[in-house]
């Protein structure tokens, strides 16, 4: 019988195309995605601080001012918010290996 010759094309994966194997073994987020998300960790961790805010100096005197100031009501749940959507945009920012 007479041999016969195979040949076989190797390509190597590009940036677009990455066979499933390759794609399994990748980390799900990079550095910059962890970066991000400390980041935004940072900034939750603030606004819970600003909101819990200080102590009143008499605690048998309820004042108004200091339990409703624009720093507990505005600014701490806007941090957090803020935070939030940092997180958010951690978590969808894509991978540099899937662009």
């Amino acid at each position: 019988m007479a041999d016969k010759k195979v040949t076989v094309a190797t390509a190597t994966p590009t940036k677009k195309t990455i066979n499933k194997t390759t794609a399994s073994s990748l980390p799900l987020f990079e550095k910059d995605n962890y970066r991000w998300m400390m980041i935004g960790g940072v900034v939750i961790a603030i606004g819970m601080l600003v909101m819990a805010g200080g102590k009143n100096d008499n605690p048998d005197l309820f004042d108004y001012n200091k339990v409703y100031s624009f720093t507990r009501i505005t600014l701490a749940p806007l941090l957090i918010l803020i935070g939030l959507g940092i997180e958010i945009f951690a978590i969808f920012k894509r991978p540099k290996h899937a662009q």
